[in-house]
């Protein structure tokens, strides 16, 4: 009898320590969930701040482009004057001016070219950016009580 009574003590004893409250353990998980959300929020800025920074960089660099090929475009005219023979300075041979201006036509492509790599680039950013939004959003209607859906 006494034994029966030690027993049943000591395993009601077991099984209210071995258990926690329910309350303890939403609580628990709740600020699991917020400390979660919270990183994820912080990881979503971080790179939003990061295709931030990489999107001014892309416009700065296609600002110097257009620049450069301004620059180009002007002394190609002048290069072509003298060539036709409509430009004074007759000092440069012929050879010499188309030499000047293939390498001229060859400089304005190289920049097309990363002008076009750098478009691509700021398209792809647009679409991270882009599909970031949409995750969120996911991620927000997915957090909505089943009831509520």
């Amino acid at each position: 009898r006494k034994q029966a009574t030690e027993y049943s003590t000591s395993s009601s004893d077991e099984g209210f320590e071995s258990k926690p409250s329910l309350t303890h353990k939403a609580k628990r998980t709740l600020r699991r969930r917020r400390k979660l959300e919270k990183e994820t929020k912080q990881l979503i800025k971080q790179e939003e701040l990061k295709r931030l920074h990489k999107a001014q960089a892309i416009q700065r660099e296609l600002e110097e482009l257009e620049e450069r090929q301004k620059a180009l475009e002007i002394f190609g005219v002048q290069l072509e004057r003298e060539l036709r023979g409509e430009s004074d300075s007759g000092t440069k041979d012929e050879t010499q001016l188309l030499h000047e201006w293939f390498e001229l036509v060859l400089e304005k492509n190289k920049l097309t070219r990363y002008e076009s790599e750098l478009l691509i680039i700021a398209q792809e950013l647009e679409l991270e950016d882009h599909q970031s939004r949409l995750e969120q959003k996911l991620r927000e209607k997915m957090a909505i009580d089943g009831k509520s859906k």
